[in-house]
């Protein structure tokens, strides 16, 4: 068994959604003083590699909390968007039979080779209305992107956002998805905090390959 971490660290000055603020870290127990080391830690439920819920966005919509275990576990399936301006319906149908056999379609645009640059906030590609509606006709969990959103981040519209969130397809957003995944077979866990009302959780996300 081999386990690929797909996640970015949370650390301070970290790249943050446009409007946030970045983590902080209070030392609170020192172990040389009090013998233990621990941390209060401030954090957005949307930072770094992170899951919005439907309740992010849709009127009534479940918080993760609401969801059992198992909703963020399943087959993966990386679909290779590297190079495109958008993320066509095209694209998709060539992954279709993989997709149909797939919980998480995991997105890969490339664009997480910005991280950290003041580029990664615009002109990544986005999936266009037509492959949303698409997508989420399938019987999947969750579908997730190397950029900091699904949408555009100016768009006040979240058109992507509505279609998944409204399926109950859970958004998976700040990936890092190396190119070895390509064309394996691999269990995806993306496993949430567990917090109540909860619209959003940093995740630590892992690809499970040799199963």
């Amino acid at each position: 068994m081999k386990i690929v971490d797909l996640t970015h660290e949370i650390r301070e000055n970290m790249p943050v959604f446009p409007g946030s603020e970045c983590p902080k870290f209070e030392s609170i127990g020192i172990l040389e003083k009090d013998g233990f080391e621990e941390k209060k830690i401030t954090i957005y439920s949307h930072t770094g590699t992170h899951m919005d819920a439907p309740k992010h966005i849709i009127p009534y919509g479940k918080g993760l909390d609401e969801f059992s275990a198992d909703k963020f576990l399943g087959k993966g399936v990386v679909v290779d968007a590297r190079g495109e301006s958008s993320i066509s319906l095209d694209l998709l149908i060539e992954y279709e039979e993989k997709i149909e056999k797939s919980d998480f379609i995991l997105i890969n645009t490339g664009w997480d080779r910005n991280w950290g640059k003041e580029n990664y906030y615009n002109g990544f590609p986005c999936m266009t209305k037509k492959a949303a509606q698409w997508l989420s006709s399938k019987k999947i969990k969750g579908l997730g992107i190397d950029a900091i959103s699904v949408d555009p981040v100016n768009s006040y519209e979240l058109v992507n956002h509505n279609i998944f969130l409204k399926k109950e397809i859970v958004i998976i957003e700040n990936l890092k998805i190396p190119e070895k995944l390509h064309g394996k077979k691999f269990l995806f866990s993306a496993l949430p905090l567990k917090t109540e009302n909860s619209d959003g959780s940093p995740i630590r996300a892992v690809a499970i390959l040799d199963i």
